[in-house]
């Protein structure tokens, strides 16, 4: 495919098929997403549309990338040949009208000579761009005419004339002479195809972000069979094996750390610079970096199951979609080559009828057909589009779809669910006060003793904490659970009870206070509380300093949600408290129908209507797999700094779709009449079909560079 024009033919002949609900093509990544319906029509009927429209139909192989290698290679060395016969054709042409010698090519001593030599040269170029004229003619016979049309037409007017020259100087006319156009025809498809050429080149680089990622995995792993460690290849690796990862070694597969302790680096899949330290129990994902230590993990997800498969599906499925910004290019698209065929005609026959000079109507008219770009229209959304959202997944920002990147950057309000999102949405104990001369550590020795066996999130906080404090927890006898009240059970021959406490409520963030008994006597109370995550204060002043209002939306009790919104500084008027599950999504349409543009910000099911409700639903990472599916953007460092540079990178990059845009619609309401010869009429100079032909290729150029420069954000 070179331009829009392409798209909306492959498009329609897709849509034609019976069966076919939906389809999208890319032009930057070269792919046709089709939604069909398999007891209808299938994929080589949808290959046949696709070849019947005179493209070839693939699929997404292995060696994707190498295919390209090679197929951009061998592009550039067929550019080299038509290059080499150009560059003499350019020369035997324009030669003898600076004086150059030509020697035995010279056209007043040997004409036929001069005429035939450059009919071999230009058969070169025509050779290596034919498929401008398969696609172009085709495209032009099916009513659906492309930028290859534009090209097969200009340069095969030039042909046809300039081969009418060559019959006019073999009968012995030798006025045929002037009406030679072989080096305007030869140029102009060297010149596209080089263009085409760059292009490929730099659209090759907007992919590189999925490249990179699909890059990480390891070629091999080391895996425990039978008491043996073996090296087999990382795709042999199934789930339940045992792989050893060392220091410096890429995980294979997500996993669970069964033995050994090390800090792993998940830059790759989170964007978070610093290490995370793993432990037994912890997950691990594949392609992240064991640092420091040595690792024993069972394996529970290989290939396509495992975090890196999803996150590369997620960015592809962004790069293969299409932004409703883009509605305008498509829709001039589907007009534009037909009226500049058709301005071409009219410029051409007008200068014919006005100056009864041929060839000035013939350079009229290869001009225009030649200088309209629609291939600069077809790129300025989708490689914009392919870079941000890549640019976001270094950054552990995903973008799912063009739709939620574009909108993104239109919130004015951004609404933060409290637990685990604000917060860390798990109990951890703040504070330990102790009654007797027992001492603190002590007292949570023992407590975890007996909450060892309970499966209540408070008790495992208080197991947490011990293990913090490297303390051993003792053994546990006769446990015993009270709904409510809480757990006993006979801790080193003492009874020990934990439970609701007698006095005074926690005081402070703290939202739970559990009472510790050894034997009957209160020996002391440990106070637990769902802590704030020490991003989230940030977070909330990057948000705000976008000129964003920030609101806080929790179930919980007005009293600790205004603590938790005073220490991240949101204030008391933007707190919604008390809110059930089900009337989240309540408030948020709500906001929006008051006119505020809505980003919700959550973790957890109860969140998922607010998140599909809202303007833009952005997941943190960590979260569920029911509140990632509903949002449009998922933050995988669970960082809420990520959603202000979210926001930015929406903004900058519907800002570089907006320049791609202006620039391809400027370049040709200004390039289309300078062909026509506006500029002749007043005296001024006429454009060259040669110059007409790179500036063509270059505004496609501009706009994947101007596309590159999003690579660079920060």
């Amino acid at each position: 495919m070179t331009c829009a024009s392409c798209v909306r033919r492959v498009e329609k002949a897709i849509s034609k098929v019976d069966g076919v609900a939906v389809a999208s093509v890319n032009l930057a990544s070269e792919k046709a997403s089709v939604a069909f319906d398999p007891g209808v029509t299938d994929l080589d009927a949808i290959k046949g549309a696709i070849v019947g429209a005179g493209y070839e139909a693939l699929e997404p192989a292995a060696d994707e990338d190498a295919r390209k290698s090679s197929a951009l290679a061998a592009q550039w060395r067929w550019f080299a040949v038509a290059a080499v016969a150009t560059v003499p054709l350019l020369y035997l042409a324009m030669g003898h009208m600076a004086g150059a010698p030509l020697g035995p090519f010279d056209p007043s001593l040997h004409p036929l000579v001069f005429a035939l030599v450059q009919l071999v040269l230009v058969a070169v170029p025509v050779w290596v761009g034919r498929g401008f004229y398969s696609r172009g003619l085709k495209a032009l016979r099916d009513l659906t005419p492309t930028m290859d049309t534009l090209v097969a037409i200009g340069t095969g007017a030039a042909l046809i004339y300039s081969l009418v020259g060559v019959v006019r100087i073999i009968a012995g006319d030798l006025g045929g002479v002037s009406n030679l156009y072989f080096e305007t025809a030869g140029v102009i498809v060297t010149l596209v195809f080089l263009g085409k050429t760059l292009e490929a080149t730099s659209k090759a680089h907007t992919g590189d972000a999925v490249k990179k990622l699909m890059a990480l995995a390891p070629a091999t792993a080391t895996v425990r069979r039978g008491g043996v460690e073996l090296d087999v290849p990382a795709a042999d690796v199934i789930v339940g094996d045992e792989v050893v990862v060392k220091p410096g070694g890429r995980l294979p597969a997500d996993g669970v750390v069964l033995a050994g302790s090390s800090s792993i680096d998940e830059s790759m899949l989170t964007g978070e610079p610093v290490p995370v330290l793993k432990g037994p129990g912890a997950q691990v994902s594949a392609a992240t970096i064991n640092t420091t230590g040595w690792l024993s993990v069972r394996v529970t997800a290989v290939g396509d199951d495992t975090a890196l498969a999803r996150i590369v599906r997620l960015v592809e499925q962004a790069q293969g979609s299409k932004a409703p910004i883009a509605a305008l290019a498509d829709v001039v698209a589907s007009y534009f080559v037909p009226v500049v065929v058709a301005i071409a005609v009219l410029a051409g026959v007008a200068w014919l009828i006005a100056t009864h000079d041929i060839g000035l109507g013939l350079t009229i008219f290869i001009s225009v057909l030649v200088i309209a770009c629609p291939c600069a229209l077809g790129l300025a959304t989708p490689t914009a589009l392919m870079v941000g959202t890549g640019k976001g997944a270094e950054l552990g920002v995903l973008f799912k779809s063009g739709q939620a990147l574009e909108q993104l950057h239109e919130v004015d309000t951004v609404i933060l669910d409290k637990t685990g999102t604000i917060t860390q949405g798990a109990p951890t104990v703040v504070d330990v006060l102790v009654s007797t001369s027992m001492t603190k550590d002590e007292v949570v020795r023992l407590a975890a003793g007996v909450e060892q066996a309970s499966e209540h999130p408070l008790g495992a906080a208080v197991v947490a904490e011990a293990e913090r404090r490297s303390l051993t927890v003792p053994a546990l006898d006769g446990f015993e659970a009270t709904p409510g009240h809480g757990v006993s059970g006979s801790v080193e021959g003492h009874r020990v009870e934990v439970g609701k406490p007698s006095g005074d409520e926690p005081a402070g963030l703290a939202t739970s206070r559990m009472e510790v008994s050894v034997d009957g006597v209160k020996v002391g109370d440990i106070d637990l509380a769902d802590q704030i995550r020490p991003t989230s204060q940030p977070g909330v002043a990057a948000l705000k300093s976008l000129g964003l209002s920030v609101a806080m939306l929790t179930g919980d009790n007005p009293t600790t949600a205004h603590t938790v919104a005073q220490q991240v500084g949101i204030g008391e008027a933007e707190v919604h408290a008390g809110v059930l599950p089900g009337d989240k999504a309540s408030v948020v349409t709500g906001l929006e129908k008051a006119g505020r543009r809505v980003a919700m910000v959550g973790d957890g099911i109860n969140d998922a209507p607010a998140l599909a409700s809202a303007h833009v639903g952005v997941a943190i990472g960590a979260g569920t797999d029911v509140a990632i599916d509903s949002a449009g953007v998922v933050l995988m460092r669970s960082d809420l700094g990520d959603v202000a540079t979210a926001i930015r990178l929406s903004g900058a990059t519907i800002r570089n779709i907006k320049q791609n845009l202006v620039w391809a619609f400027g370049y040709n309401v200004i390039g289309i009449p300078l062909a026509a010869g506006v500029l002749h009429v007043f005296g001024g100079p006429l454009l060259n079909p040669m110059y007409a032909a790179a500036a063509m290729s270059l505004s496609s150029v501009s706009v994947l560079l101007n596309a590159l420069r999003l690579k660079r954000f920060k």
